[in-house]
């Protein structure tokens, strides 16, 4: 299951990044950049969470 998040994760980064690479170069329209860095936001904050900073053991207390 973890697994899935991160690479859930990770493409949720990849649509924050490369649609802006695509709308420098002209390849696409200001306004379906702005759905696609939504979409990655939303997915890299509703995923993300659930896999970072978790320790597989935890300290006693």
């Amino acid at each position: 299951m973890q697994t899935i998040l991160k690479i859930l994760s990770f493409l949720g980064l990849a649509l924050t990044i490369v649609p802006s690479l695509l709308v420098f170069s002209g390849v696409i329209e200001l306004s379906f950049h702005k759905t696609l860095m939504l979409a990655g936001t939303l997915l890299w904050f509703f995923t993300a969470p659930f896999w970072l900073n978790k320790t597989k053991h935890p300290e006693a207390v």
